[in-house]
């Protein structure tokens, strides 16, 4: 997905997804400069159209997917599993599924500064998972599983000086990051907080 293609997601949405990463944190921001919709006229630009519910349902939907980079099909998917699993509420299991994905894994801890590039890196092959080369973005990891950067990847261009970049960086409770061995564990389940998208009505959508 080209630059212009991920500010028009943003634009969209109304809001920033940080689909660019770091990109996204500076003046040349195109959401900064026009944050408002693509197509819209000269006089609708102030004045964003009442949305209607089912509206409001499908751009929350589609924030989601985007900013966790995942294909409708495959979204849906994830919907369905956790309005059929009955131990735990949609939003919960739904938010654990999308977490547990390793190009996620690999953008929260820093590894990555957004998750289209952790997507790449993992793609590439130079994230390991117990031990196995893992190539697929989706892979869902588990507690007691292993991640750590392929010995052969280590001195790459995202990888290098990986302890200064990381010095300001928070990783979740739920992985332990071993910076120096270049290692993480999953330690727990990933806790929605701090989650800044409306689930529910995600999972609303896709009731009707």
């Amino acid at each position: 997905m080209t630059g212009d293609k991920k500010c028009k997601i943003c634009r969209r949405a109304g809001e920033k997804l940080f689909l660019k990463g770091e990109k996204c944190f500076t003046p040349k921001c195109i959401f900064v400069k026009k944050p408002y919709p693509p197509g819209k006229l000269e006089s609708e630009k102030k004045h964003r159209s009442t949305r209607s519910e089912f509206g409001s349902y499908l751009i929350e939907k589609q924030k989601v997917r985007n900013s966790y980079g995942v294909g409708e099909k495959q979204f849906s998917n994830y919907v369905k599993s956790a309005k059929e699993k009955k131990s735990a509420s949609p939003t919960e299991t739904l938010y654990d599924s999308l977490e547990r994905r390793v190009d996620n894994v690999v953008f929260r801890l820093g590894l990555a500064s957004s998750r289209p590039l952790a997507r790449q890196l993992v793609s590439h092959g130079h994230i390991m998972v117990n031990g196995r080369k893992v190539t697929i973005p989706s892979y869902s990891v588990k507690t007691g599983d292993k991640v750590w950067i392929r010995e052969g990847s280590r001195s790459i261009g995202p990888f290098k000086d990986l302890e200064k970049k990381l010095e300001s960086h928070k990783t979740p409770s739920w992985i332990k990051f071993d910076v120096s061995k270049k290692e993480a564990e999953i330690v727990g389940k990933p806790e929605n907080a701090d989650l800044i998208f409306n689930l529910n009505s995600v999972v609303e959508f896709y009731s009707r």
